[in-house]
């Protein structure tokens, strides 16, 4: 490229105590342009003079003039100078009118400030304390809708109920059966190999039956359907609410938490503890199954074994530790689903968030059960 084809900028003062640019050779973003802050730089221009840009040879130009005068004309701005393009070729001359005819928002570009580790902290404990009250008063909402429901003076429709009852009960019935099925047989494995050390093996159904009962059933199916039905009613609720659907439902006059919320967590707490006692079962079956191919012992033996240490109290925690996780399930799913942004990204995060939940909420209250369980000597 000859000298005389190079972008150039040359600086001249004018009569009225300003500086006119004269732009020459090519100013093309592949030839390598010069810098605002090389041809203003130095303070060479300030005050409040105006800066007036003229066609002095331009022979080509793109983009990379327009970026060149955008960038000098924020220099000269931030020193109080003014700006002049009317000289420039009137393509460049129109782009850089329109370009400038808007003032840039304050709030455009955002800067964020360093926070110290105790500022963190405490936004994260106050966003915390606020995400508690939200959930309290969506807790408090479903208890009036199933109070109002439960005295007529709610609506509720029995067709919606019905329907996620069978969702919720036996459509999940395979994954419930293979699951505990694997839990009951991983159970009894784990406890031939250790009792027959002691020359104990019949007492695998001792464990197998009171660890079914008491936790795993319960616990495994809440699992499950945390990530089968809790991620389902999150991604249903949340698709309505990205859709404005649920909005629709409040400009009618009809309650959501009625219609949308408390079907399903009836529906849940309802089935939850039918697909507990199916677990019990199938898991104490698995465990039976593995004794028998692994130790030399009837199905006879086993299952006098199972009844002689499975007792009503044994069973009736289990059920009633299925009470409370359905419902938990089915409120962090609701919850997640009703407090859903409005696009598609925001339904899968609701959906994530709603699993995440609900299986620590299952978790959470399976060691209050045990605790409380030690205290009353249960």
């Amino acid at each position: 490229m000859t000298p005389e084809h190079e972008a150039n900028a040359k600086l001249a003062p004018t009569a009225d105590g300003g500086v006119c640019v004269a732009l020459s050779g090519d100013w093309r973003l592949r030839r390598g342009l010069p810098g605002a802050g090389e041809v203003f730089g130095g303070g060479t221009v300030a005050g409040t003079g105006t800066v007036r840009f003229v066609d002095g040879g331009i022979t080509a130009w793109d983009s990379g003039l327009t970026a060149f005068l955008l960038a000098s004309a924020d220099l000269l701005g931030a020193r109080g100078g003014r700006v002049d393009f009317d000289g420039l070729p009137e393509g460049a001359a129109g782009l850089m009118r329109l370009a400038l005819a808007v003032p840039e928002k304050t709030d455009a570009r955002r800067t964020e400030a360093r926070r110290g580790w105790l500022s963190a902290i405490g936004e994260a404990a106050w966003g915390t304390v606020e995400r508690v009250v939200d959930m309290l008063a969506f807790l408090g909402e479903v208890v009036l809708a199933t109070v109002r429901v439960a005295t007529g003076r709610g609506r509720m429709r029995l067709r919606d109920l019905l329907f996620l009852l069978q969702t919720c009960g036996a459509d999940a019935l395979p994954i419930v059966l293979l699951i505990n099925v694997l839990v009951g047989m991983i159970l009894a494995f784990v406890g031939v190999v250790q009792l027959q050390q002691f020359g104990a093996a019949i007492f695998v159904a001792s464990l197998v039956a009171l660890a079914m009962l008491r936790e795993m059933g319960a616990l495994m199916t809440g699992i499950i359907l945390s990530g089968r039905t809790g991620a389902a009613f999150a991604a249903q609720l949340g698709s309505m609410q990205a859709n404005e659907e649920i909005d629709a439902f409040e400009a009618f006059a009809i309650p959501p938490m009625e219609f949308l919320v408390l079907p399903r967590v009836l529906a849940l707490v309802f089935m939850m503890p039918l697909l507990t006692v199916f677990a019990d079962a199938i898991g104490i079956l698995g465990g039976m199954l593995v004794a028998a191919l692994m130790m030399d012992l009837s199905l006879t033996a086993y299952w006098r074994q199972t009844l002689a240490s499975a007792t009503l109290t044994h069973f009736l925690l289990g059920v009633g530790k299925s009470f409370v996780f359905g419902g938990l399930i089915a409120l962090a799913g609701c919850y997640q689903g009703m407090r859903c942004g409005r696009n598609a990204q925001a339904v899968g995060q609701a959906t994530t968030r709603a699993v995440v939940a609900a299986i620590t909420l299952l978790i959470l209250a399976d060691a209050a059960f045990a605790i409380l369980c030690n205290e009353l000597h249960i």
